[in-house]
């Protein structure tokens, strides 16, 4: 690579803009638990990746309870928008429908929350998150069935 000055060397082998801390670090499908597939991914940015996508079609599970991990580096903040604003940490955010957030992570590089993105997909798909404890009133029925998915039954 070359610097400004036109000159080579280790010094001007600088990142670009937004893949400083490990960004250009891409989500392995290969390393997610059973089932996961990265659904969107921005090149050292945001990406999102969903559980079964081939069941949750609205006949045997609604749609919006399709549960989804969410890699981004935007202002957690709960205002309108707010999420549009960079931030030095990432967060990995585990969503089991739009509003029922079962687990939560932050990092101070994106390369450790892709490394993040596997770990909660595995748990999830090994039954060792608890996402029953994530609603306020749990549906039951629905839940058994997602027991029974993430078992393989």
């Amino acid at each position: 690579m070359t610097d400004e000055h036109g000159e080579t060397g280790d010094d001007a082998a600088a990142e670009p803009d937004g893949w400083a801390d490990g960004a250009d670090v891409s989500v392995d499908p290969s390393a997610l638990g059973d089932g996961w597939r990265v659904w969107n991914e921005e090149p050292g940015g945001r990406a999102i990746v969903v559980y079964r996508p081939d069941v949750f079609d609205a006949d045997r599970f609604p749609a919006p309870c399709l549960p989804t991990v969410y890699l981004t580096n935007g202002s957690r903040r709960a205002r309108p928008g707010s999420g549009q604003y960079r931030t030095d940490e990432w967060h990995v955010t585990l969503f089991l429908e739009p509003e029922v957030e079962a687990e939560s992570r932050t990092f101070d590089e994106r390369a450790a929350a892709v490394d993040g993105v596997a770990d909660v997909t595995s748990r999830f798909a090994a039954g060792a998150i608890d996402y029953r404890g994530a609603y306020q009133v749990p549906r039951e029925a629905y839940l058994d069935e997602l027991d029974a998915l993430v078992r393989g039954d």
